[in-house]
């Protein structure tokens, strides 16, 4: 090795950095030739632990939440003061804790149109990072497991998807891998990326189509998160707060508890039930306390057994991430499972029914939706093709809710019911205008079908037995009987994992949700 050229070499590596270039100039005239390999990598450290970073979720073209605090984070050296700021924004100065970690917040801002540019800016005039074609806009999570996962190359029409893709407006930020951490991890993976035909064949088919909706309604920039596995279970996104928020969850907590019991005392730690919080801290954890908008989900399918129970585990979700995201008002609007498998001919149902239940009976929490997709599943396939849809009714949630568009978001939802003699009214919330009986097929608008009879109904005699029933539509409710049943108790509607001859709907083309009465 030439010394003289090794010297050389790391003196211009170290550019501007002059103080610790001649320090360390000074310090390799002593050093014999073969020990400057050793020299240069230890300077490498050197040099690194003395560069100011931040977040990989804040990048080239990304996205900032407007109208919401613009918390940005990073590392630096332990007490250096580090200058962060937005131009056209607010800026701040931060001291680096004595682990090195530093967070800010900054005022917020309102979407302009415009490519801002975040700067920080480190102690010495050398350190400093700049991010550029930084928009304001709406910015959401997009997680759940496969369905969420399913990529727009795989989706129905993919090509055309893929080749019509050209929304400069909408920025893509993908979590990639899968990664399970027994404590919360500090930094995600990934990049954004601006959404093109080049970007989007491996995103999220799911958040895209709902993003393109946002888009095309609110002429704002959309930033879309994505983080998702396929076959997960919910409770391993959940965050120990999540759990702990749910009385009816008592026996996670005492896991959880257990856990930490074994951490402080060196014992062996018991296994997380469900493993709940794993993923949590390896794919969301990194992302926190990101500024967003929402979060839209879809999973269910590794939960189907839990049934009813699925309730307290999606409202420990939401109240988990509201807290750790620190947005009370974080909205959270998920997929109820679609139809898929064979039915079973069983009045009573079962299957996938009762947690399709749960999801429905989870709407109890404030600032959630659910978008009703039992009319576009498929009986031999659990990923269904047809993500344009499932987007786009999230996305009806998301303009009427959090956007204030005065339009019908979602399909008819069990209100209450009503005997009268040996029949039972159902009532709904979400007519819109009116109830009618209809078909969808593959992208095309529903259409209605007159003088239709309505499908899979079945009704509860008074033996607690339950039976086919007959139902119509009888204007804003629907009337449930049997020829012959005296004294009826409940209705269950769809209630099984295939419904195949469900088909309420409201006249705006938005499907029932399956439901029982009991």
């Amino acid at each position: 090795m030439n010394s003289q050229f090794d010297r050389k070499a790391l003196f211009l590596w170290l550019g501007s950095d002059s103080r610790s270039s001649i320090i360390i100039m000074n310090i390799t005239r002593f050093i014999p030739a073969a020990g400057l390999t050793s020299a240069v990598l230890f300077l490498g450290l050197f040099k690194a632990s003395a560069e100011v970073s931040v977040s990989k979720i804040f990048g080239d073209h990304m996205v900032l939440q407007q109208e919401a605090p613009i918390r940005i984070w990073g590392a630096a050296n332990p007490g250096e003061q580090v200058i962060v700021g937005v131009a056209g924004g607010g800026n701040a100065l931060v001291k680096a804790d004595d682990s090195g970690q530093w967070k800010v917040e900054l005022p917020a801002m309102k979407a302009d149109g415009k490519a801002h540019t975040i700067t920080v800016q480190g102690s010495k005039e050398a350190d400093k990072v700049t991010l550029k074609d930084v928009l304001i806009g709406e910015v959401w999570l997009c997680s759940g497991q496969s369905n969420m996962e399913w990529s727009v190359r795989q989706s129905m029409n993919a090509d055309r998807e893929i080749s019509g893709a050209k929304h400069p407006q909408i920025r893509l930020f993908n979590v990639p891998g899968h990664v399970r951490n027994a404590e919360p991890m500090d930094d995600p993976r990934g990049q954004w990326q601006i959404c093109s035909p080049q970007t989007i064949s491996g995103f999220t088919a799911v958040g895209y189509s709902f993003g393109r909706e946002l888009q095309k309604s609110l002429k704002v920039p959309i930033g879309l998160v994505g983080t998702n596995w396929g076959g997960t279970r919910i409770e391993p996104w959940t965050p120990p707060v999540g759990f702990k928020s749910v009385p009816n969850l008592k026996d996670y907590v005492e896991n959880l508890d257990a856990i930490e019991a074994a951490k402080k005392s060196g014992g062996n730690r018991p296994r997380p039930k469900g493993g709940a919080v794993e993923i949590f801290n390896g794919m969301v954890a990194p992302l926190v306390p990101l500024s967003v908008r929402g979060a839209i989900w879809y999973q269910g399918e590794s939960n189907a057994g839990d049934g009813l129970r699925y309730e307290y585990l999606k409202e420990a979700l939401v109240n988990g991430w509201r807290s750790v995201f620190k947005n009370d008002k974080l909205s959270f609007y998920w997929v109820q499972l679609a139809n898929f498998q064979g039915p079973n001919g069983n009045p009573a149902g079962g299957g996938w029914g009762p947690v399709r239940e749960g999801q429905r009976r989870a709407l109890r929490v404030p600032g959630t939706g659910m978008a009703v997709i039992i009319d576009i599943g498929d009986a031999r396939d659990i990923h269904p093709r047809n993500k344009q849809d499932v987007g786009k009714r999230l996305a009806l949630w998301a303009l009427a809710k959090d956007y204030g568009k005065e339009i019908v978001y979602s399909g008819p939802l069990y209100k209450s019911m009503k005997k009268e003699g040996d029949a039972i009214r159902i009532s709904f919330d979400h007519v819109g205008s009116g109830l009618i009986t209809g078909r969808k097929e593959g992208l095309n608008p529903v259409m209605e079908v007159g003088g239709g009879q309505l499908g899979h109904f079945a009704i509860q005699g008074a033996d607690d037995q339950w039976h086919w029933a007959s139902a119509k539509i009888d204007g804003e409710t629907v009337v449930v009987w049997k020829e012959g049943l005296k004294d009826p108790k409940h209705v269950r509607f769809g209630y099984e994992s295939n419904p195949a001859t469900i088909n309420l709907y409201n006249k705006e083309g938005l499907p029932a949700s399956p439901f029982t009465t009991d």
